[in-house]
Order: structure tokens, then C-alpha cells, then sequence
């Protein structure tokens, strides 16, 4: 009897784990990577490295942007933006809410 208590209490913390550290995490990653995905010229930008830029140019995983007003530009891979100004992730209930008001 004791070793189904010891493979219920295995099982409550793998459980446990997912929802308060795994699935989270997952949840952001898919969100930093659906902003990388909707990157368009004119967007303002935050790279890991904390520069701000304006995007100019997006060529598959290189953005090209300016900074400043010295319009230096600088080009990118995407996974190196950290953030895009203004951007929120789109849920899939939240739309359909939107939608019906």
C-alpha cells in the first residue's frame, strides 16, 4: 500500500512541475517567437544587446534597422530582439471575444 502512496506522490510533483515551471515556459517562448514572426519595416525594437531601433528591412531571420537620429543602421539576426514596442500577444479566445463585441 505504501508504494502506490510514494508513485501518487511521484506523479503530483511531475504534475505539478509542468503547470508552474514547463508549460509556462513554453508559453513564452511561443510568444517571443510569434512577435519575431510578425516583424515588419517601421516597428520599433528593443535587440538583447538593449539598443532601440526602428526596423527598415526584414530578409528572413536579418532585420535591418536604424538607431538614433544619427540613422545608423544595423543589421540583425531575429532571434536577437528581445522585444518589439507595443506588442501584445494574440490568444486564440481573446480574438473570438473580440470579434463578437
Amino acid at each position: 500500500m505504501q508504494e502506490y502512496g510514494t508513485l501518487i506522490f511521484m506523479v503530483l510533483i511531475f504534475v505539478f512541475f509542468y503547470f508552474f515551471m514547463v508549460r509556462p515556459e513554453n508559453k513564452k517562448k511561443k510568444q517571443i517567437e510569434q512577435m519575431r514572426n510578425e516583424l515588419a519595416p517601421g516597428d520599433e525594437i528593443v535587440t538583447i544587446g538593449c539598443m532601440v531601433g526602428k526596423i527598415c528591412h526584414v530578409d528572413g531571420n536579418l532585420v535591418t534597422f536604424e538607431t538614433g537620429e544619427d540613422r545608423v543602421r544595423i543589421q540583425i539576426q531575429k532571434w536577437g530582439i528581445s522585444s518589439k514596442v507595443g506588442f501584445e500577444p494574440k490568444e486564440k479566445g481573446k480574438e473570438k471575444d473580440k470579434e463578437k463585441k
